[in-house]
């Protein structure tokens, strides 16, 4: 069956770079359609970024009822944990989310096909239904924004029981008594976070010799140990090289150095990257170019070496990050309609959703003097900030980084409960090419914890007020 009237742009995948870019082409006037093997709204919001956030925070509350209520004079005798109700708020929450979307498409007149998409040649799409039913849709422009999946490790293949990944890790039916993560990123922490406030015991094995290794040194130190705290165990240096399963019981074999130990759990969760989603797509048969990782090249515009064939988001590389693809997304869409679509690379947030919080933009301290840029640095404790001390979470600081000939705002590391949603004032700052001064001097609400970051800017100068 062929689709005979020609789509101005048919998007292949409906995550948050997909469905985000092909609203925006049909703002700008496009006939779209948007294709997706699965759902909409991607790995992100069915099996990512919404429901772990909304684990993080049932967990959150359930260990905040159990250890913090009383010192605030609230007791809550015989706090109990009902897993399969928490599990079903999650997926109502994703629910909510992935109708949302639907709602948009149907709001912007995009045809939405659930099917496996294959690009036929630069102007037509060949989608394959569940039922076997094949569509050929023609068109003008297409974007690939297929994301990526979970890297499997040798001896540590995926049972979706007993090893699973980040997806598995969001379904366990029961607690595990003892949960051993691979690998020390976001996903790991964010992950072990759940499970430990429910009671797991959490060992993370992680090959380098700290947590986080791409964000801020210094806080990425000061998070592991609040971690530690929270009853973390942390093995660095190490590298789980395979697993044994014996009736309920996971063996996973670690090496760090010399000496190779045997660690017994009850569930394994790999979380050590995630590589590309480009297969079934027909890109080797069309001459798409790819790098050696499986990566799609595509140049400044988004646009692939074949004319009319472009790509976005996880596919691409960089960053993994939802937004980041949101936004290649609009400015892929935006440049196909002869508008300055743009991204700024340099102001692309990041955020860790354990407690407390971490985010930053920027520069890091390591990386301005990688690039040989003199650095001044502003840091303040949030132990010295009103809001914090009020609500009694004082765990963490603020940290800015300024250029030291120019005090051009560089960077920003915050430690902080709600550090996601304050790293927003940073980023706004960077992208009007803020001074340290003009965060400093910037008024702020009082008592709130952004006032803390205003003390971190003044500190830049040695000017901060309250240490």
């Amino acid at each position: 069956m062929s689709e005979n009237t020609p789509y101005d742009l048919v998007v292949i995948g409906a995550g948050p770079g997909g469905y985000v870019a092909a609203i925006r082409a049909a703002q700008l006037g496009m006939k779209v359609a948007c294709v997706d093997r699965q759902f909409l709204g991607g790995t992100c919001l069915n099996v990512g970024c919404i429901p772990s956030k909304a684990l993080l925070e049932s967990t959150e509350m359930f260990h905040e009822t159990k250890t913090k209520l009383e010192k605030h004079g609230i007791n809550v005798p015989g706090v109990s944990l009902d897993l399969a109700k928490m599990l079903a708020r999650k997926d109502a929450v994703v629910k909510q989310l992935t109708t949302g979307v639907g709602f948009l498409f149907k709001k912007n007149k995009i045809d939405s096909i659930i099917g496996s998409g294959r690009i036929v040649s630069k102007d037509s799409v060949e989608v394959k239904s569940a039922d076997g039913k094949v569509t050929t849709l023609n068109t003008k422009r297409i974007l690939i924004a297929t994301g990526s999946s979970p890297i499997e490790l040798n001896g540590l293949k995926f049972d979706n029981k007993f090893i699973v990944d980040s997806t598995g890790g969001l379904e366990f039916k029961e607690v595990p008594k003892k949960l051993l993560v691979v690998g020390g990123g976001y996903i790991g922490v964010e992950m072990g976070s759940i499970w430990r406030r429910l009671g797991s015991e959490v060992l993370v094995v992680e090959f380098t010799d700290r947590i986080l290794p791409l964000m801020d040194q210094e806080l990425a130190g000061l998070l592991q140990r609040s971690l530690e705290k929270q009853g973390f165990k942390f093995k660095f240096n190490s590298a789980a090289l395979g697993a044994e399963i014996k009736g309920d019981k996971v063996f996973v074999t670690i090496k760090a150095g010399d000496q190779t130990t045997v660690e017994e759990c009850d569930r394994v969760l790999v979380c050590t990257g995630r590589k590309p989603v480009t297969d079934g797509l027909g890109l080797a048969e069309i001459g798409v170019a790819m790098d050696k990782r499986g990566f799609i090249l595509a140049n400044p515009h988004y646009e692939t070496n074949v004319p009319g064939i472009y790509a976005i988001g996880d596919v691409i590389g960089g960053l993994m990050l939802a937004h980041k693809a949101e936004e290649e997304g609009i400015a892929a869409a935006e440049l196909m309609a002869g508008k300055a679509g743009h991204v700024n690379y340099k102001v692309v947030p990041g955020v860790v959703y354990t407690h407390p919080e971490f985010a930053q933009v920027g520069l890091t301290e390591a990386e301005a003097k990688k690039e040989g840029i003199e650095v001044k640095v502003g840091k303040f404790p949030l132990k010295a900030n009103g809001r914090a001390i009020a609500i009694d979470d004082t765990e963490g600081w603020m940290k800015v980084i300024g250029d030291a000939k120019t005090d051009k705002l560089l960077g920003v590391q915050i430690l902080s409960p709600h550090a996601g949603d304050m790293i927003a004032e940073a980023c706004v700052a960077m992208e009007f090419a803020a001074s340290t001064e003009d965060l400093g001097r910037t008024m702020h609400a009082h008592p709130t914890l952004p006032e803390a970051l205003k003390e971190a800017a003044l500190a830049v100068e040695k000017r901060a007020i309250h240490i």
